[in-house]
């Protein structure tokens, strides 16, 4: 198979190696010690590169990329070990309003102007997509929510939550701009520096319901677990590749320490996993987008298969670097820990298994 990129491929992979080069680990820490953890000039710039839009269809005011082309850029943006949340607060909200059908929302979305995240998760209940805690109840009015959210990405910067609830036994979507009455956020630290929060809702009135049911909600989610696998892939190439710098140089009983047999093997092992890690992202990015079922199994089977890889290509590479490898000082740090998150982004390994398991 022919594995080059379009020309239309590469201008968007080198738009991303451009944007990223200017933050090195330093600047990089910097901007998560930062008091939202990002910066939104800069997510403003990468809005502009069309990064954002590319992810939506022409029809809504898009760019109408394909599955492999989101994939090549979150490839890239891992890579780069870039500190921008394309993928959980660009990409996902952009197709959850896409597919709601909330074009204004979404044109905001598209210039960077709007921040949004989705707040989804809750106590006791695991991956599951399913809302059980918050709850919406309609009023003449519209609207109203209560209840709480745990783990809700970006919520310091986020201008728009897009919260799922509990309507009549049926999970919908609700979107709730950051100063609605009745809604507070407790700020904590995620594994990667990033800002996440608990969100707690008292009858708080929505702004609009998302046009989004539960088998349009499964299509998006695996659009991300397949975009997460293929940040990954991008991050354990950075991780490979700053390693193999590393052995060159750090000597021991006065030679090279990657002159040591032995840790050559690992490194090979390491590329092996890392090259089928990339076949398999390109193997489900490929699949036709069609047939619902079958995309869901080879996300989940992609994102099981890269994130058990490229976390032990991650753990060889602290190894070789020592103390120093788990640390903010080297690139390696974050990249293990930006691996950590993704791994678990809607789901960890063993689900990912069981989902591909079950629609097998």
């Amino acid at each position: 198979m022919n594995f080059d990129l379009s020309e239309e491929q590469q201008m968007f992979v080198t738009s991303v190696e451009r944007f990223a080069a200017p933050i090195d680990v330093e600047a990089r820490r910097r901007l998560r010690l930062s008091p939202g953890g990002y910066d939104r000039a800069r997510w403003q710039s990468l809005a502009e590169l069309g990064l954002i839009a590319l992810a939506v269809s022409e029809k809504a005011g898009g760019m109408g990329g394909a599955p492999i082309d989101l994939a090549l850029v979150l490839e890239a943006i891992g890579k780069a070990n870039a500190p921008d949340p394309l993928l959980e607060h660009g990409i996902l909200p952009a197709l959850l309003l896409e597919h709601g059908g909330a074009e204004e929302m979404l044109a905001s979305v598209l210039a960077g102007e709007t921040f949004a995240t989705l707040a989804w998760t809750e106590r006791n209940q695991r991956y599951s997509l399913k809302a059980r805690g918050m709850k919406a109840e309609q009023k003449a009015e519209g609207f109203v929510l209560s209840g709480e959210k745990t783990m809700v990405m970006g919520a310091l910067l986020a201008d728009l939550f897009i919260v799922t609830a509990d309507l009549g036994g049926q999970t919908a979507c609700f979107l709730v701009p950051k100063d609605a009455p009745g809604l507070e956020v407790r700020a904590y630290r995620l594994v990667d520096g990033s800002i996440a929060g608990e969100l707690k809702l008292t009858r708080t009135p929505a702004s609009a319901k998302l046009a989004l049911d539960a088998a349009a909600l499964d299509a998006i989610v695996a659009d991300v677990r397949l975009l997460a696998a293929a940040e990954m892939v991008g991050l354990g190439q950075r991780l490979l590749d700053d390693t193999l710098a590393y052995v060159k140089e750090r000597e021991q009983f006065g030679v090279a320490i990657g002159s040591f047999q032995a840790l050559q093997h690992r490194l090979v092992d390491c590329y092996a996993r890392g090259e089928q890690s990339r076949s398999m992202l390109y193997r489900a990015a490929l699949t036709e987008r069609g047939a619902a079922a079958k995309w869901r199994r080879a996300a989940a089977g992609a994102k099981a298969f890269i994130s058990e890889n490229v976390d032990a290509i991650a753990r060889e590479a602290v190894q070789m670097h020592g103390g120093m490898g788990i640390t903010d000082e080297l690139a390696i740090g974050h990249a293990l820990k930006r691996v950590l998150l993704l791994a678990r982004l809607f789901g960890d390994g063993d689900t990912m298994l069981a989902e591909y398991a079950r629609a097998a």
